[in-house]
């Protein structure tokens, strides 16, 4: 995104293009090499996470499915951005509700095969009946439905790119190989894709903590997780614009306008936020009764929602002031932060907290508050230096 949106702010449609066009062979590669290792390691992976033998031999197929899926992940993710960072974030919103609402359609039909048809009352095809178009494959089918869904929201995605109406648009001469471009690509987006997997991969190590408390708690803990991650998704869109806007105005030679649109960006997220953890604290019982009937699973996914929601505040500052770096090509500050944050802080904090300081479970949750507050308060001292306005992309 970054490079897109500064090309865009130097209103050089071709540098943007070309930028697009290697930022896909780039996603071709690593979406290649993360197939592979989720496919061979999906088994470890499950163990690593703390699940039961039983688990890991039911959910090993759903996992590689996932897993070496992940290629579609990757490119939706990447065209995603691509259209953001030329200001065109409403395909980008287009491109994820067809993806989504094609998932929500077919992953039960694939989970449930027929079964699902008569179910809801519908008179289906006979094809369709005799499980030929959607075979029931169980929870496999959540990842083939998933996998599906994704699949044809990356086509459409890679379809309106290549019109001429949009506003960036890939002709042939953009796919020609440049290697200075690539290597600059290769210097923002290698520390962002290990940006990526280090704030995602401590909320499954956290799941290594909560492990501990059985698998109510770790039911307890996922279901509070979902619904947290669907809750942010306003905050991303508001975090990605904001990364937009720094971008490009950092390509127009502004950038005490790109600071500006920073923070008028946090404090419209910290509002929405806000808004969230009031929903969250007084209605996290009924949200997670959605999920679970069952009582203690209820309990702990209650108490992760009503604790988490002291620190959305806090972190609808990070979120915005973290893309934020990112739109600038500032991608190692992030990093740095991520790491600093999620796994030199908070898993041991949380680990200390639940299994030290007697809190259990909700030692877990209060580390995730502490540490979306320590986050916001260091993205802010570091982001007020103002070395970000000098990066060079």
């Amino acid at each position: 995104m970054a490079t897109v949106s500064r090309r865009i702010g130097e209103k050089d449609a071709d540098g943007a293009a070309k930028s697009a066009t290697h930022a896909i062979y780039m996603g071709v590669i690593v979406s290649v090499l993360m197939g592979v290792v989720g496919i061979i390691s999906a088994p470890n992976f499950l163990k690593m996470l703390g699940a039961e033998p039983q688990v890991v031999a039911e959910g090993t197929l759903f996992a590689r499915l996932m897993l070496g899926g992940n290629f579609v992940v990757v490119f939706l993710f990447l065209l995603n951005a691509i259209f953001r960072g030329a200001g065109d974030a409403a395909v980008a919103m287009r491109v994820l509700f067809l993806a989504n609402l094609l998932n929500i359609f077919l992953a039960p039909c694939f989970i449930y095969g027929a079964d699902i048809f008569a179910f809801l009352g519908i008179n289906a095809p006979q094809a369709v009946l005799d499980n030929w178009i959607f075979p029931r494959l169980g929870v496999t089918g959540a990842a083939v439905g998933t996998t599906i869904g994704r699949g044809i929201g990356v086509l459409f995605a890679a379809w309106y790119l290549m019109r001429k109406s949009g506003r960036i648009t890939i002709r042939r001469e953009h796919w020609k190989f440049n290697s200075e471009i690539m290597s600059a690509l290769v210097k923002i987006t290698a520390p962002a894709v290990l940006q990526f997997t280090i704030a995602t991969a401590s909320w499954s190590a956290l799941v290594r903590v909560v492990a501990g408390f059985g698998s109510e708690a770790i039911a307890g803990y996922v279901i509070g997780l979902r619904v947290i991650m669907f809750a942010l998704l306003p905050a991303v869109g508001l975090s990605n614009a904001a990364a937009t806007l720094v971008g490009q105005n950092l390509g127009a030679g502004k950038p005490e306008r790109a600071e500006s649109s920073v923070w008028k960006a946090a404090f419209v997220n910290a509002a929405v936020l806000g808004a969230v953890s009031l929903i969250f604290l007084f209605f996290s019982n009924a949200i997670v009764g959605i999920f679970t009937d069952e009582p203690q699973v209820l309990v702990y996914g209650t108490d992760c929602l009503h604790i988490v929601a002291y620190g959305f505040v806090f972190y609808a500052f990070g979120m915005v002031l973290e893309s934020s770096f990112n739109g600038a090509g500032d991608t190692w500050t992030p990093t740095y932060l991520n790491l600093l944050v999620f796994w030199l802080f908070e898993i041991p904090l949380a680990y200390l907290l639940a299994y030290r300081f007697g809190f259990d479970v909700n030692g877990v949750f209060w580390a995730i508050t502490i540490a979306f507050s320590v986050l916001a308060i260091v993205s802010a001292l570091l982001f007020k230096r103002g070395k970000w306005k000098e990066k060079v992309v």
